[in-house]
């Protein structure tokens, strides 16, 4: 029978079965592997070694003192009985001080901490009855042979501390780590797989596994955790980097149809009719997408872009070429609004060009056509037949288009907006329509940090437009302290009337809609959420109060995502018609909403959004030839963290900068899975933002591994490792994406 892998050996074997089954059901720690590598989130030092007169208040300090006394004393717990408490007054000679114990340890210190007896005491100095004190602090008793050394060794050992939850403290998981380690040793750490191919880690300066796994749990110097901490990174990055590598090799083999533009075609006749001259940017750009449809397997790139870099028309280029090669295109939206806003632009920027079969229709037109989940029965019909014959060359739908009922003539390009928005399956379910691979291009406005993009989309080749287009306006942002000073919020108001006055439209966003299905929310929200803030600002109610109060006289409309479709469309239409002053909405105008008269914009409760959504939403002003304006209200404190993001948002307009504040604040989430952020991320000693060297490296290691050995038959210490990080789910998740 082939033995268990030793990392992959079941806790129950090692710990028992009660201890198991609570670390699997709280920590989700399951094998010895898992318990290993649940690293400790910090260090403690028991802290110096500190006289009694000298003690710093709020300081973790180490004492060498005698026990002059110890009392027990009866308490009443506020209704619930009465406890105990222990209160040890120890001495060294320059000052006192208590120590005090309470509930089910009191009688075992007791017996312990008599008085005459010396001891090392450590914790973090209180002060309780104006009197110094140390809670449940940790403590050694000396003897007559103690040294010097022995105390200074006790105030100098880095206490590992651990993630931990109410049924598990961090000195049980110590415990547990220590059996796990000892064992390991014990067999000589035999049946070990090292995913780090020797000539790496040797020509990398990199410690031996064996060595890291001590010296992360068990360090003796801050040296030992750095040494061990730099091998655990590299062992993240390198398995993640491969992992992605695999994928590329794999991408690589597939066989697609090269879509290359017919000179003279449609593509030709749509840049004839520009009115405008493209950025170098976008021609760039643009050049990188023609040559990877050019070829034969299908292309996976990333285009990312400031909000308003022109991601749109460079997306239209690529989708006009496909269809001048004889095939289809597809763009998938994240919301209603936003497919029918990409349908409008797309039609009025082709013109005669969209006509195809109808009068005025130039000689290379195409139908193009949108699928909604909202459409009328016949209008449906008429959109599936165009697709299926191929009468329509581009389809601009939602989730929609992914349903088993569509079909395509021939889908050659599939382009996903607002990546972040879809999940890979309905990415993949939309690539399956097509008879060979189709090629793939997603766009994203939210910027991502170049060691984001090569871990979370390491698979896609990147490309960065980072030029706004002429003729785009600058955007200056204030935060307004709503609570501080009210007088700021009614300037507000006032700046909003301004702007409509010279001709301009605003808009107000907030964070709720305030309608019953809220109300229902609401209600079901905790007691204590409640009582730590209030409910978010309202779109239905703060449009009443703004009709009524501050912006009385002006046009006020509103929109939000739980409207009937046809309404929100009409609200869309007459707001970007300029028969609407201002509109408040919630974040459904956060991407591809395009209104180039809207040159204000009033963020309620900005604290309640994340920074790369208020950037987002930012970018819909200023879209014109007039400068934007956008205020960020908040009612947070000066000094909180709220406000400080909101300093920062209205600090610069450069959304890679942005994104790396966010991402620090967020935590990368589960670069594998489906998380979006922070809970459980994949990466326990890896981050993305402050490793980019070794992730940088990592990518070329892995690269040069998989292409010498994309099946790594000659390593398979490396392939256990990579089928250790890619459980079912996520090696799923991984093939789609």
């Amino acid at each position: 029978m082939e033995r268990v892998p030793v990392l992959d050996e079941p806790l129950k074997n090692l710990l028992g079965a009660a201890t198991a089954k609570v670390m699997a059901e709280q920590l989700d720690l399951r094998t010895v592997g898992d318990l290993l590598h649940h690293y400790p989130r910090r260090y403690a030092e028991r802290g110096e070694l500190t006289a009694l007169a000298d003690l710093p208040l709020d300081e973790h300090v180490t004492v060498v003192a005698q026990v002059a006394d110890a009392r027990v004393l009866t308490f009443n717990k506020g209704g619930r009985g009465k406890g105990q408490r222990l209160e040890v007054t120890i001495t060294d000679g320059s000052g006192r001080m208590q120590l005090v114990f309470f509930g089910r340890a009191v009688h075992f210190h007791q017996k312990e901490l008599l008085p005459g007896r010396r001891g090392m005491f450590a914790g973090k100095v209180g002060v309780f009855n104006r009197k110094l004190q140390l809670t449940h602090p940790e403590y050694k008793l000396l003897d007559a042979e103690s040294s010097d050394e022995t105390v200074k060794a006790f105030a100098g050992e880095l206490l590992p501390i651990y993630p931990a939850c109410k049924q598990l403290e961090s000195w049980t998981i110590e415990q547990s780590v220590s059996i796990a380690l000892d064992s390991l040793a014990a067999t000589g750490w035999a049946g070990l797989a090292d995913p780090l191919p020797p000539a790496l880690r040797e020509g990398r300066g990199l410690a031996e596994l064996p060595e890291a796994l001590q010296k992360v749990h068990r360090p003796g110097t801050k040296a030992d955790i750095e040494d061990a901490r730099q091998r655990l990174k590299w062992d993240e990055a390198f398995v993640l980097q491969v992992a992605l590598a695999r994928r590329r090799h794999a991408d690589t083999q597939l066989r697609a149809l090269a879509r290359r533009p017919t000179p003279g075609g449609i593509l030709d006749a749509f840049d004839a009719k520009l009115p405008f001259t493209l950025t170098d940017g976008q021609k760039n750009v643009s050049k990188e997408i023609f040559d990877d449809l050019a070829t034969e397997h299908p292309m996976h790139r990333l285009l990312q872009g400031e909000v308003g870099s022109g991601k749109t028309m460079v997306a239209l280029r690529a989708m006009l070429a496909v269809v001048d090669a004889g095939g289809q295109a597809a763009m998938l939206a994240p919301t209603e609004v936003l497919a029918q806003q990409h349908h409008r632009s797309i039609t009025e920027m082709m013109g005669e060009l969209a006509q195809a079969g109808m009068l005025g229709g130039a000689e290379h037109a195409t139908k193009v056509v949108l699928l909604t989940g909202s459409m009328g029965a016949a209008a449906r019909r008429q959109a599936l037949l165009d697709l299926v014959t191929g009468e329509a060359g581009i389809v601009i739908g939602t989730h929609a288009l992914i349903e088993d009922k569509v079909q395509f003539h021939d889908l050659g390009l599939v382009v996903v907006d607002e990546q972040h928005r879809f999940g890979v399956e309905q990415r993949d379910a939309l690539r399956g329509k097509g008879k060979q691979p189709p090629h793939l291009l997603v766009m994203t406005a939210t910027p991502i940090p170049r060691t984001v993009a090569m871990t979370v989309f390491g698979d896609l080749e990147t490309s960065v437009l980072d030029q706004l287009p002429a003729g785009r306006s600058p955007i200056a942002s204030h935060v307004v302290p709503a609570a501080d000073k009210p007088h700021f919020l009614t300037r507000a108001w006032e700046r909003v009337r301004e702007e409509v006055e010279n001709g301009h439209q605003a808009y107000v966003v907030c964070p709720r809609i305030g309608d019953d299905e809220d109300e229902k929310q609401k209600r079901k929200a905790s007691p204590e959420d409640e009582a730590e803030k209030r409910p978010p600002l309202a779109v239905l109610e703060v449009a009443e109060k703004l009709r009524a109060g501050p912006l009385a006289g002006l046009r006020v409309e509103f929109l939000h995502g739980r409207m009937h479709p046809d309404d929100k469309d009409a609200v869309m239409r007459r707001f970007a018609a300029g028969e609407a002053d201002v509109l408040v909405a919630t974040t459904v105008i956060e991407v591809g909403v395009n209104v180039p008269n809207a040159t204000a914009m009033v963020i309620m409760d900005a604290d309640r959004f994340g920074v790369s959504q208020l950037h987002q939403l930012r970018g819909r002003v200023g879209r014109g030839s007039a400068p934007g304006l956008c205020l960020l209200v908040t009612e947070m404190p000066e000094a909180s963290p709220a406000r400080q993001r909101l300093g920062a948002v209205a600090s610069t307009l450069d959304g890679f900068e942005l994104s790396r504040i966010d991402l620090e604040q967020r935590r990368e989430g589960d670069v594998l899975g489906q998380a979006q952020s922070g809970v459980r991320s994949s990466l326990r000693m890896l981050t993305v933002i402050d490793d980019e060297e070794v992730i940088a490296a990592a990518r070329e290691e892995a690269t040069a591994v998989v292409l010498a050995d994309p099946d790594l038959t000659d390593h398979p210490e490396l392939r256990t490792a990579l089928d250790a990080l890619l459980d079912k789910e996520r090696e799923e998740f991984l093939e789609k994406g």
